[in-house]
């Protein structure tokens, strides 16, 4: 299947895709609402609640914005690289875990997104310079390379 054929199938079944459906398929994060299925050998992440996932929106906005310092970007309008997006999603979750409910296993994505909503000023009045250290900190996977067989 092509690239192309696979991104309009993909439309097609998955109408309201997670926000961090990369945090999640990455099993970094969980969420309540998060609906998960497969589209050939790629896996997917829906979200069951149209208002959650407009929170999630308003979040992943504002992760994105203000971590442009922290990942050296001059423009977050751009379409980012899968590790940048990465850091963003599993750092910025961690931050906002770090801030929030510091003693939970993992980042909930639902729980952490009405934690914020419910705080005085919102999610816009969140201590992103506390957050931001998270996406600056994250590290993903190393690639294990094999050694030579000499």
């Amino acid at each position: 299947m092509s690239d192309t054929a696979l991104r309009n199938a993909r439309g097609e079944i998955n109408r309201l895709p997670c926000v961090f459906e990369k945090a999640l398929l990455a099993r970094y994060a969980v969420c309540a609402l998060a609906q998960t299925g497969m589209l050939g050998e790629r896996g997917t992440v829906a979200c069951t609640v149209p208002v959650a996932r407009a929170e999630c929106g308003r979040l992943a906005g504002l992760l994105r914005e203000k971590s442009a310092f922290a990942l050296k970007l001059s423009t977050t309008q751009r379409i980012l690289p899968h590790a940048q997006v990465m850091r963003i999603q599993c750092g910025g979750l961690d931050g906002l875990k770090q801030v929030l409910d510091a003693r939970a296993p993992a980042p909930d994505v639902h729980r952490l997104v009405c934690m914020a909503r419910d705080r005085p000023g919102g999610l816009e009045a969140l201590p992103f310079s506390e957050i931001i250290k998270g996406v600056a900190a994250w590290r993903g996977r190393r690639v294990r390379r094999p050694r030579d067989a000499t």
